[in-house]
């Protein structure tokens, strides 16, 4: 972890947005989204993985090294294989959340201009 002195409590506003943005940012690839898609639903190792989402092994491997980092997949080894699969229930239920929002705001996202631009 880069900076272990990250507490909860001792965290300033503006070191904690950022890191919050680094958290939303880390979601906001399609690819990773693909990903945590394709491992709701069970355990996957990078070749099950690249078959479910059709992209290449490196980029499966890439995005999976960031999920891992920032907390969102675990692993398992087994033998020569590395499986993946949802760290915790949490990431479970962020993931359904945000169906409800999408759901509840689809067309408006949609139709945001202001995200693309940023």
């Amino acid at each position: 972890m880069r900076n272990n002195n990250l507490k909860k409590n001792a965290v300033g506003p503006e070191l904690r947005m950022a890191v919050i943005a680094k958290f939303f940012r880390a979601l906001g690839d399609p690819a990773r989204l693909k990903i945590l898609d394709a491992l709701m639903e069970a355990e996957k190792n990078v070749s099950e993985l690249v078959d479910a989402v059709g992209l290449s092994q490196g980029r499966v491997s890439c995005h999976l090294a960031c999920l891992t980092q920032c907390g969102f997949v675990k692993t398992r080894r087994e033998g020569k294989f590395v499986y993946y699969s949802i760290a915790d229930e949490t990431v479970r239920q962020l993931m359904a959340i945000s169906q409800i929002m999408i759901a509840r705001n689809a067309e408006r996202i949609w139709d945001c201009t202001r995200v693309d631009a940023v």
